[in-house]
């Protein structure tokens, strides 16, 4: 199984970061081989469908799980629409939101606010 986490930074001492479309990086666990990697976010630097263009660079990725602050309803429906399970996370070290993972404490994303951007 592959997790993607949106990340304010590389390491793992660095914060999640809430924004789905306009994180910086996604820190990405295969849980098979044990094997971690970075990737920049090519949704960052776009100048509109930010969401859009992160959720389609996840599914490349062949992801399985995203945990991130919440998703826009474009980046929700693609998500949804590949069979990628969303969790919603706080702005904690990717460490422990990996732990809380793991545990089962955190909400999974079931819909998304229209209101919310990326």
């Amino acid at each position: 199984m592959k997790i993607a986490v949106s990340a304010k930074g590389k390491i793992n001492e660095n914060t999640l970061d809430t924004r789905f479309g306009r994180c910086e990086y996604f820190k990405i666990y295969d849980t098979n081989n044990k094997q971690v990697k970075t990737i920049s976010n090519k949704g960052q630097s776009a100048s509109g469908g930010a969401g859009i263009a992160t959720s389609n660079q996840l599914i490349e990725e062949n992801i399985d799980v995203i945990i991130t602050g919440s998703l826009g309803p474009n980046a929700f429906d693609l998500v949804e629409g590949a069979g990628i399970k969303a969790y919603k996370c706080e702005s904690i070290s990717i460490d422990l939101a990996l732990e809380k993972y793991n545990n089962g404490e955190l909400e999974e994303i079931k819909s998304c606010k229209a209101s919310h951007q990326g």
